[in-house]
C-alpha cells in the first residue's frame, strides 16, 4: 500500500509557518473593529473635536475687533480647532490600554500567541493598527471642524486660509498626537497588562503630570522645570500642533528665557523614543511572561 507524501500547503497549515504578516494586520483588524469600546472611542473623539471646535469657533466673539495680522489670525484658528484635541487625547490613551489589556484580561490573548507563536508580529500589528485608526479618526474630525470654523470664525472678522500649507501641517500634528498618545498608552498596557492599572496609568500621564508640574513651576525656581516639562508626552504632543507666530503661539503661550522649548521635529523624535522604550519594555516582558 503506498502513502503519498503532504503537500507543502498541508505543512504549511500544520506547522503555522505559512503565517504572514499581512494575514496577522488582517485578523487584528477584524478583532478591533469588532469591539464596541473601540466604536465607542472613536466617536467619542470625533465629537470631542468637532464639538469643541465648533463651539469655540462660535463663542470667539471674545477676539472681535481685535488688531491681528493674517498670521496671528491663523494661530488662532489653529488653536480653536484643536482645543478639542487634549481631551481626545485622554480618550486615545484610554482605547490603547484597553486594546491590549481586555486581550489580557479575557485570556484571548492565549489563542492569539497561539496562532502567531513568536509574538512580535501581533502585538506590532495591534500598534499599528490603534495608531492608524486613531491618527485617521482624528485627521477626519480635524478637517470637518475646519470645514465648519471658517463661517462662525468669519462672523467675528477672523478669516481661516484653508490654503495656508502651515494650518494643515498643524491639522496633522495634531492628528499624530492623539496616535501618540494611544501607542503610549499600548505600551504601558503591555507592561502592566491589568485594564485598570493601564488606564489609570495613561491617565495620570496625560493629565496628572501636567498638572503637578503646573503646581512645581509655580513652587520651585529656576528654569529646569520647564525645561523638563518639555519632555512629557502631554507637551510635546502639544508641540506638534501649535502654530507659532513669532516665537509664540495662543495654545502654549511664549517660551521662557533659558528654559528648553522643543520645536515641532524635535517634539516628534521624544514622542517616537517614549514609544518604543515603552513597547520594547512591554515587548521583552511579554515575551518572557507565559500568558
Amino acid at each position: 500500500m503506498s502513502t503519498t507524501a503532504p503537500t507543502r500547503s498541508t505543512r504549511s497549515r500544520t506547522t503555522g509557518s505559512g503565517v504572514t504578516f499581512g494575514g496577522v494586520l488582517r485578523s487584528e483588524w477584524i478583532k478591533l473593529r469588532s469591539l464596541r469600546s473601540t466604536v465607542w472611542c472613536f466617536a467619542i473623539i470625533a465629537v470631542l473635536i468637532i464639538g469643541f471646535g465648533a463651539l469655540f469657533s462660535s463663542v470667539a466673539s471674545g477676539f472681535e475687533g481685535m488688531q491681528s495680522t493674517p498670521e496671528q489670525d491663523q494661530s488662532l484658528a489653529a488653536s480653536v480647532t484643536t482645543i478639542g484635541v487634549a481631551f481626545a487625547q485622554l480618550v486615545a490613551a484610554v482605547l490603547g490600554a484597553l486594546i491590549i489589556t481586555g486581550e489580557f484580561g479575557t485570556g484571548m490573548i492565549r489563542s492569539t500567541f497561539t496562532a502567531v507563536p513568536r509574538r512580535t508580529p501581533a502585538l506590532v500589528a495591534k500598534l499599528i493598527l490603534v495608531a492608524l485608526g486613531t491618527f485617521v479618526v482624528s485627521a477626519v474630525s480635524l478637517g470637518i471642524t475646519s470645514l465648519l470654523a471658517v463661517p462662525l470664525l468669519r462672523g467675528v472678522d477672523i478669516e481661516l486660509d484653508l490654503g495656508d500649507g502651515r494650518y494643515w501641517l498643524s491639522m496633522l500634528g495634531a492628528a499624530a498626537s492623539v496616535a501618540f498618545m494611544a501607542m503610549i498608552s499600548f505600551g504601558l498596557g503591555m507592561i502592566i497588562r491589568n485594564s485598570t492599572g493601564a488606564i489609570a496609568a495613561a491617565i495620570g500621564l496625560v493629565f496628572v503630570v501636567p498638572i503637578l508640574f503646573s503646581i512645581a513651576m509655580g513652587l520651585v525656581a529656576g528654569t529646569w522645570v520647564y525645561s523638563v516639562y518639555e519632555f512629557i508626552p502631554p507637551t510635546a504632543a502639544s508641540r506638534l500642533y501649535e502654530y507659532v507666530v513669532d516665537g509664540a503661539s495662543m495654545l502654549t503661550g511664549p517660551a521662557i528665557d533659558g528654559a528648553i522649548r522643543l520645536e515641532a521635529w524635535q517634539a516628534l523624535l521624544v514622542l517616537v523614543g517614549w514609544v518604543v522604550v515603552l513597547f520594547g519594555a512591554g515587548l521583552a516582558l511579554v515575551k518572557r511572561r507565559d500568558v
